[in-house]
């Protein structure tokens, strides 16, 4: 009897030490679970955290600035009579004829040393077209110098005689601070960046923000209604 006794106990013992580690498991793989499911900070969102001080661009498609005479909205025939002789160029002419894409989107280039409206745009030496229906929904300007040791150099030089804001005003790029600057407006975001050997990396991209919503939404709805995959028959 005594041997029963003792051996209910053991038994009782082992089943009560199961449960509380069990209970234990349990409790602790909540906790990583939480923990691992706790989303961390993207580097965008420290950048807007960080950013959150600074004054809101209102800047428009109406008002957006233009570069020598580029403006977001432009037809391809608008643009290239900014550069006479780029009608005849084949580079740029076999751009235009390719179709645009199934969402509506072509491009170009124009090398302007290659045309009598160099002096004009001295210092740049190539400029890349996106379009959206046909219209300029993007362009970017690259550089060949000079050198800034830093980007806000490049944001005031680029400023000067417009309406645009301060480099103060503009937000950094994390992780490149002193090379790549943001101004996002209402409807239109200008990007500057100035790196490269003698600055032979400097840009300026200027972006349409309703044309970039626009073919997103273009996407989205191509995705929504793509013909699933037909599933074979169940035996």
């Amino acid at each position: 009897m005594a041997v029963m006794k003792l051996f209910l106990s053991i038994m009782f013992f082992l089943i009560a030490l199961s449960v509380a580690c069990s209970s234990y498991r349990s409790a602790g793989s909540q906790s990583l679970t939480n923990i691992a499911s706790t989303p961390e900070q993207s580097p965008a969102q420290a950048s807007n955290a960080s950013g959150q001080d600074k004054p809101t661009c209102q800047l428009t498609l109406a008002g957006a600035p233009d570069i020598k005479g580029l403006k977001l909205g432009m037809t391809p025939k608008e643009v290239l009579a900014l550069f006479p002789g780029s009608e005849e160029d084949a580079e740029v002419g076999a751009s235009l004829a390719r179709p645009p894409s199934q969402f509506g989107v072509s491009g170009f280039l124009v090398r302007p040393d290659r045309y009598k409206s160099k002096e004009t745009f001295a210092g740049i030496n190539q400029i890349t077209f996106t379009l959206l229906d046909g219209r300029v929904s993007g362009f970017s300007l690259g550089y060949n110098g000079p050198e800034y040791s830093h980007v806000d150099k490049f944001v005031a030089k680029f400023t000067e005689g417009t309406t645009l804001p301060a480099a103060d005003a503009w937000e950094a790029y994390v992780g490149m601070d002193t090379q790549l600057k943001i101004l996002k407006c209402t409807e239109i975001e200008i990007r500057v960046f100035a790196g490269g050997q003698g600055g032979s990396l400097n840009y300026v991209l200027m972006r349409d923000l309703v044309a970039d919503k626009k073919l997103k939404e273009r996407k989205d709805k191509a995705r929504r209604n793509a013909t699933p995959e037909t599933k074979p028959p169940e035996k």
